[in-house]
């Protein structure tokens, strides 16, 4: 893509028919470098079709150089489902514009909220757990009791494909309701190859009854299913030769995901799959050093991963690669507080070096039923020590990296998708401290408002 031309906050998409028409004059370097604009006069929109006034936007644009790339009372104009121009209120001239004029009064435009990290397609629940750990059962003694990921996968493979998206469909209904645009939605609960693609044609389908982009991910190496469990290179050996190429023949994943740890698939068994799923043209992923430091985190870089996810365990060695790589670290405070955890995610050292940090539910029915993603925000901050700034970030920008669509989605530019919400409040940083009120005012997917 053509890069947007930039003057001074003013940017327009030169690959977007809208047409702005501007008078200028500039002052450059020998080397080309815009360095000062003399003269503005007039911006019209006489191709937009949306135009939002009196808003100032978050826009986690890094060009932006300010806390949250806010722009304060600008203009942003759409066309075609797509962001066509930001500019100044100042120096927009909005004379014989015809298209729909929306007045933000003073409110707060933010890209589309995005959950990349979900299990929300799943059948049954997992209360009675929630009960036996409160009264000091451990992971083993709820395993042998029939409980985990297991009972999961039990329920799960007793339902068909049309209970699972009823049963999906509220989950995913919370979290649009409080601005999420865009979701991850994994399988794993299955572990057959005919139950995987029951999930994964599950998520596809509630993409096309709610106004949610959904990214879908294959995580059949979630746990080895029993039946397997003797002989678990034979359950990878299933994934890589029909389930991996199958799913991406009929366009059911984005993108294979894997837990990496002892009690699932070893280094060796993850590296088979991600390679499986690179040659077939799907993005990876990775549970990473959630239990311990097993090297997963330098196996997703050296694999190319868009995200490695958990990281509670995640060494020097490890962050230094997921940065080369340009690996987004993906943090997730749900589980830690409803299993009340005592290792975090070394977050001081992802920012130091600059490792791009996301944030999710990780929306699941035995380590994290929290359907809210302004709650993980808030908890990112409160048990993690991030900043209200990087908790937003996490659900926007860095957490389109995650999926794989950073150069469309997760921030307010030009040419990027016009996924947009605004919000009624008088700082960004409300969005985290707040939780349980303030729905946006107006949530937009691809430059039309929806409602949920």
């Amino acid at each position: 893509m053509v890069s947007p031309l930039s003057f001074d906050a003013l940017s327009v998409d030169p690959e977007c028919l809208c047409s702005i028409i501007c008078y200028y004059q500039i002052v450059a370097r020998s080397s080309g470098t815009v360095t000062e604009v003399t003269t503005f006069m007039d911006c019209y929109f006489p191709d937009c079709e949306r135009l939002w006034i009196n808003v100032s936007l978050a826009t986690f644009d890094p060009a932006v150089e300010k806390p949250y790339g806010l722009l304060e009372d600008h203009v942003l104009g759409t066309r075609g489902g797509r962001i066509a121009a930001i500019l100044p209120r100042s120096r927009a001239d909005l004379s014989g514009f015809a298209g729909e004029v929306i007045d933000g009064q003073g409110g707060l435009l933010t890209p589309g909220l995005i959950d990349c990290h979900t299990h929300l397609v799943y059948g049954g629940d997992r209360t009675a757990e929630f009960e036996k750990r409160l009264q000091g059962a451990g992971y083993e003694e709820i395993s042998r009791a029939g409980g985990g990921i297991l009972s999961t996968v039990r329920a799960t493979r007793a339902l068909d494909e049309e209970e699972l998206v009823r049963q999906a469909r509220p989950r995913l209904e919370a979290l649009a309701r409080e601005g999420v645009t865009t979701v991850e939605i994994k399988s794993g609960y299955g572990l057959t190859a005919e139950d995987e693609l029951k999930m994964l044609r599950a998520a596809r389908k509630l993409a096309g009854e709610l106004p949610v982009r959904v990214r879908t991910t294959l995580l059949a190496a979630h746990v080895v299913p029993p039946e397997y469990r003797a002989r678990p290179d034979d359950y990878v050996d299933l994934i890589c030769g029909e389930l991996i190429p199958r799913v991406a023949a009929e366009g059911l994943a984005d993108a294979v995901d894997v837990f990496c740890e002892s009690i699932a698939f070893t280094v060796n068994q993850a590296e088979r799959l991600l390679r499986a799923a690179r040659e077939s043209g799907l993005g990876v992923k990775v549970h990473a050093e959630q239990l311990s430091n097993s090297g997963a985190a330098l196996l997703a870089a050296r694999c190319g991963a868009w995200s490695a996810d958990h990281l509670e365990f995640l060494d020097e060695a490890g962050a230094q690669a997921l940065r080369s790589a340009g690996t987004a670290a993906v943090l997730l405070p749900g589980p830690f507080y409803f299993l009340r955890g005592t290792r975090k995610p070394p977050v001081d050292l992802l920012r130091r070096l600059g490792v791009p940090m996301a944030l999710a539910t990780d929306l699941n029915p035995g380590t994290s039923p929290l359907a809210s993603l302004r709650l993980m925000m808030n908890m990112g901050c409160t048990l993690f020590g991030l900043t209200p700034e990087e908790a937003l970030a996490g659900v926007t920008r860095n957490a389109a990296l995650a999926l794989g669509v950073g150069d469309r989605l997760g921030t307010l530019a030009p040419g990027r998708q016009a996924d947009l919400l605004l919000w009624d409040v008088a700082q960004p940083a409300q969005l985290v401290c707040e939780v349980g009120w303030g729905a946006p005012r107006q949530r937009v997917v691809a430059g039309e408002d929806t409602h949920v």
